[in-house]
């Protein structure tokens, strides 16, 4: 399945080149892209655009990403949040995991957002990491 062509994208990155490089991935995919550098602001920028997709990152300043995704899946269960990270443990995965993320990809593998945004596939209900 191909995703609609209003698909939005909400980056939270707080690092300015990698929040960059991230938009240049998926910009082509999305009819509008949103960024923040903070969880707090992800909070408040998914509950005034409700964007297709959240590409967080976890370690951020004010709150972090982890806290960030339960707060939006809470107030959106359909949410699609996919963590955006360099830090690859099964810890973290398994916290991505329950706080609602529905898919994890390292910073290294950028490209494989373009899979997870491209084909869809009801990501939002399988919730596998």
């Amino acid at each position: 399945m191909i995703c609609p062509t209003k698909t939005t994208v909400l980056i939270v990155e707080d690092n300015t080149r990698m929040r960059q490089m991230i938009r240049s991935v998926v910009s082509d995919l999305a009819a509008e892209v949103f960024e923040t550098d903070d969880g707090a602001d992800a909070v408040s920028a998914y509950d005034e655009y409700r964007p297709t997709w959240v590409l967080m990152d976890i370690k951020l300043k004010t709150l972090d990403g982890l806290t960030a995704i339960r707060r939006i899946v809470g107030r959106d269960p359909r949410a699609r949040v996919i963590i955006v990270t360099n830090y690859d443990s099964p810890g973290f995965r398994d916290e991505a995991r329950s706080a609602g993320a529905c898919a994890y990809v390292l910073k290294n593998h950028l490209l494989e957002l373009r899979h997870i945004i491209q084909t869809c596939d009801d990501i939002s209900s399988r919730r596998g990491l």
